[in-house]
C-alpha cells in the first residue's frame, strides 16, 4: 500500500480511534464479557498502553490499523482490576476479570508475543495488515527476539490465512473448553514465525 505511514506508539489524539478499531476487530469475540459497546469502549480508552503498539495511518494521519505486543511492562491493552472497577463496578468487574483472565497468558521469554492485530474495515485487502507484521518481525528483531508468536481464534479463517502467508506456522492448538459458550469460539492456534 502506498502512502502508509508506521510508527512505534500511539499518539494521544488517536486514542480513541484505537480503541474503537480494536473493538471493531475483536468485539465480536470479548463482546459477551467486556459489552455493552460504550463502555468497552471507555475501557479501552482508558487502558490502552500507548508505548505497546505500532500504528499505520494514512498520508492524512489516519488510523488505518495496529499491532499491540506484549512485554514485561505489560500488555497494549488489558489493564488493571482497578480499571475494570471504575468502568463496570466492583461486582461487574470481579466475573469480567475472571472471564478474561482465562483467556489471557503472561509475558512469553522465547518469543515476541503480539497483543492484537486490527485492520480498519475501509483499509482491508490494501497491504495493512501485512505491513504490521513486517514491523513487528522487525521490532522483535530490534529487541532480540528471533521468533514472534501470536494467537489467533480457531475461527478466524481470514487471519490464519494472513499469517500462513507470512510465514506463521501452527505450534498449538488450545481448546477453551465451556467457556465457548460465552466467547463463541472453540479453541486458538497458536502460532511463531522465526525472524
Amino acid at each position: 500500500m502506498t502512502g502508509i505511514t508506521l510508527q512505534l506508539g500511539l499518539p494521544e489524539h488517536l486514542r480513541a480511534d484505537a480503541a474503537r478499531l480494536y473493538w471493531q476487530a475483536f468485539g465480536s469475540k470479548l463482546g459477551p464479557v467486556m459489552g455493552p459497546q460504550d463502555r468497552a469502549l471507555r475501557f479501552l480508552v482508558r487502558v490502552i498502553r500507548a508505548d505497546q503498539v505500532i500504528i499505520a495511518c494514512n498520508g492524512q494521519g489516519q488510523l488505518l490499523g495496529i499491532a499491540g505486543f506484549k512485554t514485561v511492562r505489560g500488555s497494549f491493552a488489558s489493564g488493571q482490576a482497578q480499571d475494570m472497577a471504575e468502568i463496570y463496578g466492583k461486582v461487574g468487574s470481579l466475573w469480567r476479570g475472571l472471564l478474561l483472565g482465562w483467556l489471557s497468558d503472561g509475558v512469553d521469554n522465547d518469543h515476541f508475543l503480539l497483543d492484537g492485530l486490527c485492520v480498519d474495515d475501509t483499509a482491508r485487502s490494501q497491504g495493512v495488515g501485512t505491513a504490521l507484521m513486517k514491523a513487528i518481525c522487525a521490532e522483535a528483531r530490534t529487541r532480540g527476539y528471533s521468533s514472534v508468536r501470536l494467537d489467533v481464534i480457531d475461527s478466524n479463517l481470514r487471519a490464519v490465512a494472513l499469517y500462513k502467508r507470512l510465514g506463521f506456522d501452527v505450534t498449538a492448538r488450545q481448546s477453551i473448553g465451556p467457556l465457548r459458550w460465552v466467547f463463541g469460539f472453540d479453541a486458538a492456534f497458536t502460532m511463531v514465525k522465526p525472524v
